[in-house]
């Protein structure tokens, strides 16, 4: 199974693109596109995979699956096209990144700039049809995805995983807690933030953890 993904990827992910699961996803969601709106745009789909090679990985964010509101999901967790508004839930991490830095964050919504410093931002589900979150949730993307945090956990080392809502928080029997820095809080999702969102930390603490580790710090502004 031939995957448009960057070639470092592709070889540590590549016992996963010949396994029946992932040859069955490939099929559904190509059928998907060529019959429904899905998003994000084909060419988006590993996008977050492209900007951010493995080698570089310092920071892994998990979303749960793409903006389904047409012209929304760009292939980035909690981003989105530079000509949109920025969306609820970046808001408020924008929010707590001032709050923690006291610093102005850029109100755009395009991550682009994270990603190319090292800020793997994961959706479980790297497809969605249009105007249906979760649509895809069945497909096996997050056969795919657990595969990904687990290759990570692995084969890397000091990476920070920030885990956000109950669901991203399961994600943490992934991780090698022995390598690896794991912090949760509750979802910036504007339903949620105030139960421990904005307040938690988490940025600087990434920051101070990569620091430690002898690794160049993210510029969250």
């Amino acid at each position: 199974m031939t995957v448009r993904i960057s070639p470092a990827w592709a070889e540590l992910l590549k016992n996963e693109f010949e396994k029946p699961y992932f040859i069955e996803l490939t099929d559904k969601v190509r059928g998907e596109y060529l019959s429904k709106s899905v998003y994000p745009a084909p060419k988006n789909i590993f996008r977050a995979f492209d900007l951010c090679p493995p080698r570089e990985v310092k920071v892994v964010i998990l979303g749960q699956d793409p903006y389904h509101t047409p012209g929304v999901a760009d292939g980035l967790a909690f981003s989105s096209l530079p000509t949109n508004p920025v969306p609820p839930s970046l808001q408020n991490i924008y929010k707590e990144i001032e709050s923690e830095f006291g610093i102005t964050c850029e109100q755009t919504p395009d991550l682009t700039r994270w990603a190319k410093q090292g800020v793997l931002l994961l959706n479980a589900s790297l497809t969605v049809e249009s105007g249906l979150a979760n649509s895809h949730v069945l497909y096996g993307w997050h056969t795919f995805t657990d595969a990904v945090i687990k290759a990570i956990s692995d084969k890397l080392e000091h990476v920070v995983f920030l885990l956000w809502g109950s669901f991203a928080g399961k994600k943490e029997e992934l991780i090698d807690f022995s390598k690896h820095h794991i912090l949760t809080s509750a979802h910036p999702s504007p339903l949620s933030a105030y139960k421990g969102f904005l307040g938690n930390g988490h940025f600087k603490e990434a920051n101070e953890f990569l620091e430690e580790m002898g690794r160049t710090p993210i510029n969250w502004r």
